[in-house]
């Protein structure tokens, strides 16, 4: 039963196809900036290729040389130390390293929640862009516009009627006729005398 009632849930469930829109709205709005950056990207290019031609190879694999000797030294350095720290108490090791789990249940639980906003937030986007493709979102503004300024729209008045005196028989509320009641039924043990006439 849980199986087909959350298979009904995710059939009938609009906020994936929110999410799914909202997702367009953003990538359109993205997709707008891109012209931007080619245009940016095509005024320093020519800089960029003039910097690379003018560079010396040999004056760059020096410097890579020089930093690549740098970061194994410090790595070297760090691992040295993180060695040097750990504690030979397997008890201790056992702590820290449940600590590290439960610290890690709670940063995945932590990301969970922030994931769970932005789809939020995403699928109301979309339900946004879908009013605005709709046409809804003119309509809610016009409506809002009109209650903000108090002005409704008028209602056609209502039209006199001409009061004639009523008779009686019209003012006085019609009766309904009284149910009819079975005829009470005769028992064979009862015995009529017969009249005299």
């Amino acid at each position: 039963m849980a199986l087909t009632d959350d298979i009904r849930k995710a059939v009938t469930d609009p906020k994936p196809l929110y999410f799914a829109a909202g997702t367009a709205d953003l990538v359109v709005q993205q997709a707008k900036r891109v012209p931007e950056l080619i245009e940016k990207v095509q005024a320093e290019a020519p800089e960029r290729f003039e910097a690379v031609r003018s560079t010396d190879p040999k004056a760059v694999q020096e410097k890579a040389a020089a930093r690549a000797k740098e970061v194994g030294e410090v790595v070297q350095a760090k691992v040295s130390e993180v060695l040097g720290s750990i504690e030979p108490d397997l008890k201790k090791l056992g702590e820290t390293a449940q600590d590290l789990a439960l610290r890690s249940v709670g940063v995945a639980a932590e990301y969970a929640v922030k994931a769970r906003e932005k789809y939020d937030e995403v699928a109301e986007r979309g339900e946004q862009a879908v009013k605005t493709w709709r046409g809804e979102a003119a309509e809610e503004i016009e409506e809002l516009a009109i209650a903000v300024e108090g002005k409704e729209a008028p209602e056609p008045a209502p039209t006199p009627v001409a009061t004639e005196p009523e008779p009686a028989e019209a003012k006085a509320p019609a009766k309904k006729p009284a149910a009819k009641k079975a005829p009470a039924r005769k028992t064979a043990a009862k015995k009529t005398a017969p009249s005299a006439e």
